[in-house]
């Protein structure tokens, strides 16, 4: 059993309206499929099918206003309602009470405790490392979880030896916006066998792709419709690689953002959750909220788990 977490920033389940929502007309046959021909829209209710369960998640937690990335990654990861215990939803970046939220457990902690191998499969340059070591730039929630259990973060060799890959999956952005000329770059199936290839090496690990949030934020609206079709390409390659019988394939956002481009700000609305996998059933029961990740993850990879699932 190993488990791998496509984690998308700033994705919720909005209205289908095909001037401001990319998801009402983005071509998405692969990740249609999964959810019986429906789009992932508002209404879409649970779906099963025969190799997927969706499940509309809750990312309120019961605590008004909308809710943010440090606080709604640090719930998925541990298991606990933190915008309750903080008093707000908060983001982008943990504060001092997250972290110390963090710290005290997370899933990648878990796992490095029952001495199991986890991953954060993304690559990062030099110069954002540098801006972390320096103090100049706060980890993510996702990378303080990781950070906390003593795991390092892959950097520049890591995307050279295949190791790991860019936030766009397929590479083109270290060549474009990072100024690399001979980094390599694959085609959205090649980045999603490779996914798969790479989350065999380990028991539990974590992609984080951010861009779909920076869309939310800024847009414009075509540039959602092409990630969304990229993504697709990229699943149709984890599809096609992936063993049902050897874990479990998690797809979920942390709060809305990119499904309503009206605006600039994130939503209220629930997120998308795809299981994908053998035991896809037993892990879809009950399930509701981010809060319902940590505590079933757990229990599959280290045999219990922690967090108090608050509503």
């Amino acid at each position: 059993m190993h488990i791998l977490m496509i984690f998308l920033d700033g994705v919720g389940l909005g209205a289908d309206d095909p001037q401001t929502n990319p998801f009402a007309v983005a071509d998405m046959p692969v990740l249609t499929a999964l959810t019986n021909g429906r789009r992932w829209l508002a209404g879409i209710g649970r779906q099963q099918s025969e190799r997927a369960i969706f499940v509309p998640t809750d990312a309120g937690l019961g605590v008004p206003g909308r809710p943010q990335s440090a606080s709604g990654q640090a719930a998925i990861l541990t298991g606990r309602n933190v915008p309750q215990l903080i008093g707000e939803h908060y983001g982008p970046r943990p504060n001092e009470a997250i972290r110390k939220i963090l710290a005290e457990d997370n899933i990648f902690k878990q796992v490095v405790a029952a001495d199991k191998t986890a991953a954060l499969l993304e690559a990062y340059p030099p110069r954002f490392h540098e801006a972390i070591n320096s103090g100049k730039r706060l980890r993510s929630s996702y990378q303080q979880a990781l950070h906390e259990a003593g795991l390092p973060l892959f950097e520049e060799s890591h995307i050279y030896n295949g190791d790991a890959l860019s936030v766009d999956w397929i590479g083109v952005g270290w060549r474009k916006e990072l100024g690399y000329t001979d980094t390599p770059v694959y085609t959205p199936w090649e980045a999603g066998k490779r996914l798969v290839e790479l989350s065999r090496r380990y028991d539990f690990s974590f992609f984080s792709h951010w861009y779909t949030d920076v869309i939310g934020h800024r847009g414009p609206f075509e540039e959602g419709v092409r990630i969304l079709e990229l993504f697709d390409g990229v699943m149709a390659g984890v599809l096609e690689h992936w063993r049902d019988d050897e874990g479990l394939v998690l797809v979920t956002s942390d709060h809305g953002n990119m499904e309503d481009l009206s605006h600039s700000k994130h939503t209220e609305n629930p997120v998308p959750t795809l299981i994908i996998g053998h035991g896809k059933e037993a892990f879809a029961d009950g399930f509701e909220k981010l809060t319902d990740f940590a505590p079933r993850i757990q229990t599959l990879l280290v045999g219990q788990g922690v967090g108090d699932s608050t509503p």
